[in-house]
Protein backbone atom coordinates (compact mmCIF):
# COMPACT_ATOMS: atom_id res chain seq x y z
CA UNK A 1 0.00 0.00 0.00
CA UNK A 2 2.77 2.14 1.33
CA UNK A 3 4.79 1.35 -2.11
CA UNK A 4 1.33 2.31 -4.31
CA UNK A 5 0.74 5.35 -2.31
CA UNK A 6 4.61 6.34 -2.96
CA UNK A 7 4.26 5.82 -6.29
CA UNK A 8 1.38 7.61 -6.96
CA UNK A 9 2.92 10.42 -5.17
CA UNK A 10 5.95 10.31 -7.44
CA UNK A 11 3.68 10.47 -10.51
CA UNK A 12 1.18 13.42 -9.45
CA UNK A 13 4.97 15.28 -8.32
CA UNK A 14 6.11 14.40 -11.57
CA UNK A 15 3.25 15.72 -13.18
CA UNK A 16 3.38 19.32 -11.38
CA UNK A 17 6.95 19.55 -11.91
CA UNK A 18 6.43 18.99 -15.33
CA UNK A 19 3.84 21.70 -15.65
CA UNK A 20 5.38 23.93 -13.43
CA UNK A 21 8.72 23.38 -14.96
CA UNK A 22 7.52 24.22 -18.68
CA UNK A 23 6.32 27.73 -16.57
CA UNK A 24 9.48 27.97 -15.10
CA UNK A 25 11.45 27.28 -18.61
CA UNK A 26 9.42 30.01 -20.32
CA UNK A 27 9.65 32.61 -17.24
CA UNK A 28 13.13 31.62 -17.51
CA UNK A 29 13.20 32.26 -21.53
CA UNK A 30 11.47 35.23 -21.20
CA UNK A 31 13.64 36.68 -18.26
CA UNK A 32 16.90 35.89 -20.07
CA UNK A 33 15.72 37.18 -23.40
CA UNK A 34 15.13 41.33 -21.26
CA UNK A 35 18.05 40.33 -19.31
CA UNK A 36 19.83 39.55 -23.23
CA UNK A 37 18.75 42.79 -24.13
CA UNK A 38 19.37 44.98 -21.24
CA UNK A 39 22.54 43.03 -21.11
CA UNK A 40 23.45 44.40 -24.70
CA UNK A 41 22.09 48.16 -24.14
CA UNK A 42 24.42 48.19 -21.50
CA UNK A 43 27.57 46.56 -23.19
CA UNK A 44 26.56 49.40 -25.92
CA UNK A 45 26.10 52.04 -23.68
CA UNK A 46 29.33 51.06 -22.30
CA UNK A 47 31.40 51.06 -25.47
CA UNK A 48 29.78 54.12 -26.36
CA UNK A 49 31.04 55.72 -23.55
CA UNK A 50 34.19 54.24 -23.55
CA UNK A 51 34.40 56.11 -27.35
CA UNK A 52 33.41 59.01 -25.82
CA UNK A 53 35.38 59.47 -23.03
CA UNK A 54 38.78 59.23 -25.20
CA UNK A 55 37.24 60.81 -29.01
CA UNK A 56 40.63 62.62 -29.58
CA UNK A 57 42.90 60.57 -31.97
CA UNK A 58 46.44 61.96 -33.18
CA UNK A 59 46.18 61.51 -36.69
CA UNK A 60 43.66 63.72 -38.08
CA UNK A 61 46.01 66.20 -36.30
CA UNK A 62 48.97 65.77 -38.05
CA UNK A 63 47.94 67.92 -40.61
CA UNK A 64 46.94 71.14 -39.27
CA UNK A 65 50.25 70.57 -36.95
CA UNK A 66 52.16 70.48 -39.64
CA UNK A 67 50.36 73.85 -41.45
CA UNK A 68 51.39 75.32 -37.96
CA UNK A 69 54.99 74.30 -37.46
CA UNK A 70 55.63 75.51 -40.83
CA UNK A 71 54.13 78.47 -40.02
CA UNK A 72 56.24 79.02 -37.46
CA UNK A 73 59.52 77.99 -39.41
CA UNK A 74 58.99 80.62 -42.41
CA UNK A 75 58.15 83.46 -40.21
CA UNK A 76 60.49 86.07 -40.80
CA UNK A 77 63.41 85.98 -43.83
CA UNK A 78 61.52 83.39 -45.80
CA UNK A 79 57.86 85.65 -45.65
CA UNK A 80 59.48 88.71 -45.70
CA UNK A 81 61.18 87.62 -48.88
CA UNK A 82 58.35 86.02 -50.67
CA UNK A 83 56.31 89.78 -49.64
CA UNK A 84 59.00 91.58 -51.82
CA UNK A 85 58.47 89.32 -54.58
CA UNK A 86 55.12 89.26 -54.60
CA UNK A 87 54.44 92.64 -54.40
CA UNK A 88 57.06 93.58 -57.44
CA UNK A 89 55.33 91.39 -59.47
CA UNK A 90 51.73 92.51 -58.21
CA UNK A 91 52.43 96.39 -57.12
CA UNK A 92 49.36 97.82 -55.73
CA UNK A 93 46.87 94.40 -56.39
CA UNK A 94 43.86 94.55 -54.18
CA UNK A 95 40.53 92.84 -54.87
CA UNK A 96 37.83 91.95 -52.11
CA UNK A 97 37.09 88.32 -53.39
CA UNK A 98 39.14 86.54 -50.23
CA UNK A 99 36.30 87.94 -48.26
CA UNK A 100 33.09 86.01 -49.58
CA UNK A 101 35.21 82.89 -51.00
CA UNK A 102 35.86 82.40 -47.41
CA UNK A 103 32.35 81.60 -46.92
CA UNK A 104 32.15 79.33 -50.35
CA UNK A 105 32.77 76.33 -48.63
CA UNK A 106 30.92 76.23 -45.70
CA UNK A 107 27.63 78.12 -47.55
CA UNK A 108 27.75 74.82 -49.70
CA UNK A 109 27.84 72.70 -46.94
CA UNK A 110 24.83 74.05 -45.21
CA UNK A 111 22.92 74.55 -48.52
CA UNK A 112 23.41 71.06 -49.09
CA UNK A 113 22.07 69.91 -45.82
CA UNK A 114 19.11 72.24 -46.12
CA UNK A 115 18.38 71.00 -49.53
CA UNK A 116 18.14 67.57 -48.01
CA UNK A 117 21.41 66.28 -49.34
CA UNK A 118 22.42 63.30 -46.59
CA UNK A 119 25.53 64.20 -44.99
CA UNK A 120 27.33 62.51 -42.35
CA UNK A 121 24.90 64.69 -39.88
CA UNK A 122 21.54 66.00 -39.89
CA UNK A 123 21.62 69.65 -40.89
CA UNK A 124 20.67 70.96 -37.42
CA UNK A 125 23.63 69.43 -36.50
CA UNK A 126 25.90 70.46 -39.16
CA UNK A 127 24.64 73.76 -38.16
CA UNK A 128 25.65 73.41 -34.69
CA UNK A 129 28.79 72.12 -35.43
CA UNK A 130 29.50 74.87 -38.14
CA UNK A 131 28.85 77.22 -35.44
CA UNK A 132 30.49 75.32 -32.61
CA UNK A 133 33.87 75.36 -35.76
CA UNK A 134 33.77 78.67 -36.26
CA UNK A 135 33.79 79.58 -33.06
CA UNK A 136 36.68 77.69 -31.57
CA UNK A 137 39.18 78.78 -34.70
CA UNK A 138 37.73 82.49 -34.23
CA UNK A 139 38.42 82.00 -30.69
CA UNK A 140 41.83 80.73 -31.22
CA UNK A 141 43.28 83.10 -34.03
CA UNK A 142 41.80 86.43 -32.45
CA UNK A 143 43.82 85.69 -29.08
CA UNK A 144 46.85 84.91 -30.76
CA UNK A 145 46.35 87.85 -33.12
CA UNK A 146 45.99 89.57 -29.52
CA UNK A 147 49.24 88.29 -28.27
CA UNK A 148 51.53 88.13 -30.93
CA UNK A 149 50.66 91.99 -32.29
CA UNK A 150 52.32 91.26 -35.27
CA UNK A 151 52.67 94.13 -37.76
CA UNK A 152 50.84 93.41 -41.18
CA UNK A 153 53.17 93.61 -44.71
CA UNK A 154 51.31 96.91 -45.65
CA UNK A 155 51.65 98.35 -41.81
CA UNK A 156 48.41 99.15 -41.33
CA UNK A 157 47.81 97.07 -38.44
CA UNK A 158 49.59 94.87 -35.73
CA UNK A 159 47.38 91.97 -35.97
CA UNK A 160 48.74 90.06 -38.49
CA UNK A 161 49.28 86.93 -37.21
CA UNK A 162 47.45 84.67 -37.71
CA UNK A 163 44.99 85.44 -41.04
CA UNK A 164 41.56 85.56 -39.66
CA UNK A 165 40.03 85.25 -43.07
CA UNK A 166 42.54 81.67 -43.81
CA UNK A 167 41.72 80.01 -40.31
CA UNK A 168 37.80 80.81 -41.54
CA UNK A 169 38.08 79.21 -44.92
CA UNK A 170 39.76 76.18 -43.64
CA UNK A 171 37.58 75.61 -41.24
CA UNK A 172 34.55 75.86 -43.59
CA UNK A 173 36.53 73.91 -46.17
CA UNK A 174 36.86 70.92 -43.56
CA UNK A 175 33.22 71.27 -42.76
CA UNK A 176 32.43 70.32 -45.84
CA UNK A 177 34.90 67.90 -46.16
CA UNK A 178 33.96 65.76 -43.50
CA UNK A 179 29.94 65.94 -44.32
CA UNK A 180 30.43 65.22 -47.86
CA UNK A 181 34.15 64.44 -48.88
CA UNK A 182 32.60 60.90 -48.44
CA UNK A 183 30.01 61.22 -51.08
CA UNK A 184 32.44 63.16 -54.22
CA UNK A 185 35.99 63.58 -53.51
CA UNK A 186 35.29 67.08 -55.53
CA UNK A 187 33.19 68.49 -52.62
CA UNK A 188 37.17 67.79 -50.63
CA UNK A 189 38.85 69.20 -53.59
CA UNK A 190 36.72 72.25 -54.05
CA UNK A 191 36.32 73.18 -50.47
CA UNK A 192 40.55 73.17 -49.90
CA UNK A 193 40.87 74.80 -53.32
CA UNK A 194 38.30 77.73 -52.17
CA UNK A 195 40.29 78.27 -49.30
CA UNK A 196 43.84 78.52 -50.85
CA UNK A 197 42.36 80.51 -52.97
CA UNK A 198 42.07 82.80 -49.85
CA UNK A 199 45.25 82.60 -48.37
CA UNK A 200 47.10 83.01 -51.68
CA UNK A 201 44.53 86.28 -51.82
CA UNK A 202 45.58 87.46 -48.70
CA UNK A 203 49.15 87.41 -49.59
CA UNK A 204 49.04 89.13 -53.21
CA UNK A 205 46.78 92.01 -51.00
CA UNK A 206 49.79 92.45 -48.79
CA UNK A 207 47.65 92.02 -46.13
CA UNK A 208 49.41 88.64 -44.47
CA UNK A 209 52.66 87.16 -44.18
CA UNK A 210 53.10 83.87 -45.65
CA UNK A 211 53.43 82.65 -42.17
CA UNK A 212 50.38 84.35 -41.01
CA UNK A 213 48.26 82.34 -43.90
CA UNK A 214 49.93 78.41 -43.11
CA UNK A 215 49.36 79.18 -38.90
CA UNK A 216 45.75 80.42 -40.04
CA UNK A 217 45.47 77.13 -42.20
CA UNK A 218 46.44 74.58 -39.37
CA UNK A 219 43.96 76.09 -36.93
CA UNK A 220 41.40 76.26 -39.06
CA UNK A 221 41.79 72.43 -40.09
CA UNK A 222 42.33 71.49 -36.20
CA UNK A 223 39.54 73.18 -34.65
CA UNK A 224 37.28 71.87 -36.88
CA UNK A 225 38.96 68.19 -36.51
CA UNK A 226 38.51 68.84 -32.58
CA UNK A 227 35.10 70.02 -32.70
CA UNK A 228 33.83 66.63 -34.37
CA UNK A 229 36.06 64.49 -32.54
CA UNK A 230 34.34 66.07 -29.21
CA UNK A 231 31.27 66.39 -30.52
CA UNK A 232 30.14 62.95 -29.93
CA UNK A 233 31.17 63.05 -26.25
CA UNK A 234 29.24 66.29 -25.85
CA UNK A 235 26.02 64.82 -27.95
CA UNK A 236 26.40 61.75 -25.20
CA UNK A 237 26.01 63.96 -22.29
CA UNK A 238 23.49 65.86 -23.41
CA UNK A 239 21.31 63.03 -24.18
CA UNK A 240 22.00 61.71 -20.91
CA UNK A 241 20.91 65.09 -19.09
Amino acid sequence: MKKQIGVVFLLAWSFVFQVRGQDFTGDFARDAMRNSLVSDEAVNDTLQESLAVEPFRVRPLIVPAGLAVSGLLVQGKISRQLEQRVESRFPGYRTHADDYLLFAPVVLSLGLGAAGVKGKHPFGEQVLLAVASGLAQGGVTFLLKGITNYPRPDGTTFDSFPSGHTSSAFASATLLHKEYGHRSAWYTVGGYSAATGVGALRIINNRHWLADVLFGAGIGIGATEVVYMAYPWVKQKLKRK
